[in-house]
Parts: C-alpha cells; structure tokens; sequence
C-alpha cells in the first residue's frame, strides 16, 4: 500500500466510522458550548486519510465557516519541524548531541549559572558542572528558560535583555548566551528558548536562513504549498482568527497576536519555537513523514536513524519521576521526551491509550498532533484558541481513537 495519504474509508484503514463520528462529536460539542470556534482535523492510518473533519466558525463574526485548507497559527507545533532541520544537519554529520553548545555558538563559551538575585539586584553566578549539550537544547536541559514567568529574578535579566526585540537569530542567540542559565545543565525539564537557539545553530550550520532552510529542505520537497513562518497577503484571508477565552464574554477575537508578530513576509528573526503558519493538510504531511522513517511521496527528508533518535526518549528515569511539564504536556512516567516532542516510553503508566513510541506534541493555540507507529496512525487537530483552561483535546482525541480502533477490531 502507497502511504502517499490518498483517500480511503476508514473501515479499509481498520478505522470504526462511528469511533471517528465520536471524535467530531466530542468536538462539535465544545464548537456548540462556545468553548471553540472551530477546528480542522485529520485522521490517517496505514499511509491513507480515513477522514478530515471541518467544524464550526473560522470566524464568528463574519460566519465564514472553517474550511480544509485554512490556516492557523501553530505555535510550538513548530519545535518538531525544528528538530527534522536539526537532523538532516545531523545525517550531514555536522554535529552531534554530545557536542557543547558553544562549538557551533561560541556566544555561548562563557555561560555561568544563575545562583540567586538580592534586593539589590546583586546576581551571584555559579560555574557550570558542564557545558551545556546540544542533546540537553533539544531536550529543555539545558538550563535555558522562556523568560515570561517569575523565576528568583532571572526573568528581569531576560526582561532586560529585550529578547524578541533582536535583529535576527544571531542577535538573539548572542543575547542568551550572555544570560545565566536557570540550573546545571541536565538537572531540570523547564520549558525554554532551546528551539529558538536551534534556529540559530541551524543558521549557521548551513548558511542559510531558517525560512530559506525550512522551505529547501521540508517544506517544498513534502509538498507543503501553505507552511511558512509568514502568512503572504494573497493567503491572509483564509488565516483563522485567533480567539482568547474571557470568563465573561466568552470567545474574544484579538486584534494582533500576543505572542509572534503575524508576518506578510519571511521575519528575520524566525521562531524555531513558535513561529509557522500551516494547515491541517501540510502538516499531515509532515506528520506522515515522520511515521514513513524520514520520506514522503519519494522524497527523502531525514534518515530513519536520524529520527529514531528525535523519537526515542532522552530523558532518566529520575528525570520522568519530578513531575516538570507545561500546559497538557506534563513529564511524568511513561511520558518522555525526545527532540522537541513527547515520546510514550509506556502509555499505560502515562494513562493514555497510545501505542508506545507515539511521538506528540502541541500548541500555544491549541493545535495537536502525534504520530503512533504501533498502530500506523497520524492525527492533526488545527484550533484557534489561547487559553490556559482549554480542553484536554488530545488527550481526550487519543482516547477516542483507541476505542474507534479498538470498535474496528472487534467487528
């Protein structure tokens, strides 16, 4: 069987129709709750699209209802795309996880470790026990942090660094690399810039800039026509509005995009981390890329080797143990980390019917998506929705599956 995601029912793929209805389902409901205004998804198993699921508002103000190729902010959806650059750089043999940062950005030779912060504003620093690793950068280890949140002072310092007002990821890198890590390197899992400075490291890998690199090497060879960190004018109008939820008037369109700039052109300084606009359809691409071991429509992207290692969990037992996390994605047992992405090392210990190896991840707007090799199967949820009290969705959609798969078998 071609696995190219042409068309087919989802009894053909092992799928039950009325386990996938149960997902539209679930999801209208929210739709019809006024929890969402709308979302786009999609199934595949077996390399064929059992199903895409359009489902209320693009926006609700005009009424334009959601379409399959509309597009959506995806926020940190971005961070696994980072991680495929950094691993074709890696079939390269252009670094290794083992190498320290500072080898491909010396901006990062002299990097002490935050100790503390007086009333004074007295920083102590402490050398590092190591220098901190690529593999701990693209594990969240590497004693970088996003900067948004109180953490004994750090935050000012990052405050004051202004860093998303750099001119470019090499700014940008040599700004953070002049900051104090948060922790001894591979101590702590705390959520961070790591892709960003990936972004970085790819820039200077390969000479190229990250849109340029991204779309040479990702996006064009897997045929994503609608996948970039801008969104051209021509393509603004089918761009979802992004909603945030407001306790008294419900969902609130908002004007501008609190977290990234929306681009008409390719930024120069790209988020690694956060910054792509895409559709359900492009990243189902990408998606199944990564369950064919690195190629797609007989594209070679990446080596089966290389994303073995992006989907094979980096992170000690001891680390699963502390209970870090972020939002729905909270590290536990059972419930790793590769490069970038959540992989299930056992999902009956994670409490979620996955099958194990599946890799994962999510978005700030509440997009989802994982990727199961044990039962051959992508799913892409596309929503428009900043909210820190949002759903569960892929946790409840992978559940879900599991029955529809589950009713299949049994049938």
């Amino acid at each position: 069987m071609t696995r190219d995601l042409s068309p087919a029912t989802p009894a053909q793929v092992g799928l039950a129709p009325a386990g996938l209805a149960a997902i539209d389902a679930y999801l209208q409901g929210l739709v019809d709750k006024g929890v969402l205004a709308g979302l786009v998804t999609l199934t595949a198993r077996h390399g064929k699209v059992a199903r895409v699921s359009t489902i209320g508002r693009k926006d609700l103000a005009t009424g334009q209802p959601m379409a399959a190729d509309t597009m959506f902010r995806i926020f940190s959806m971005t961070k696994p795309v980072t991680a495929v650059a950094m691993m074709i750089l890696h079939d390269q043999g252009l670094w290794s996880p083992d190498d320290p940062i500072a080898k491909h950005l010396p901006e990062f030779a002299d990097v002490k470790v935050f100790g503390g912060m007086d009333a004074a504003g007295a920083v102590t620093l402490h050398e590092p026990d190591h220098a901190p690793t690529l593999r701990e950068l693209l594990t969240h280890t590497a004693g970088l942090i996003y900067g948004r949140v109180p953490m004994d002072g750090l935050e000012t310092l990052y405050e004051a660094a202004d860093i998303w007002r750099s001119a470019d990821l090499a700014e940008m890198a040599a700004k953070l690399g002049g900051l104090p890590l948060a922790y001894q390197p591979g101590t702590k899992w705390i959520y961070s810039l790591a892709m960003d400075v990936q972004g970085a490291i790819i820039e200077r890998l390969s000479g190229q800039s990250l849109p340029d690199f991204m779309r040479e090497r990702i996006f064009e060879p897997l045929g994503m026509i609608d996948t970039a960190f801008h969104t051209p004018p021509d393509k603004k109008p089918r761009l979802a509005t992004l909603y945030r939820s407001s306790v008294s008037r419900g969902l609130v369109p908002l004007a501008a995009n609190p977290l990234l700039p929306d681009h008409a052109a390719p930024p120069a300084l790209a988020s690694g981390g956060g910054g792509l606009i895409s559709t359900v359809g492009d990243y189902a691409r990408f998606a199944q890329m990564l369950l064919n071991g690195g190629e797609f429509a007989g594209e070679r992207i990446v080596s089966g080797e290389g994303l073995k290692l992006m989907m094979t969990n980096q992170l000690s037992d001891q680390m699963l143990a502390q209970g870090w996390g972020v939002g729905k994605q909270q590290i536990r047992p059972g419930f790793g980390y590769g490069f970038n992405g959540v992989v299930f090392t056992d999902p009956e210990a994670a409490g979620i019917p996955v099958g194990l190896g599946t890799y994962h991840w999510d978005g700030a707007a509440g997009t989802w998506f994982w990727v199961d090799p044990a039962h051959d199967l992508i799913f892409v949820g596309m929503v428009q929705l900043l909210s820190e009290t949002a759903p569960a969705l892929q946790a409840t959609t992978q559940t879900l599956m599991a029955d529809a798969i589950l009713q299949e078998a049994a049938a």
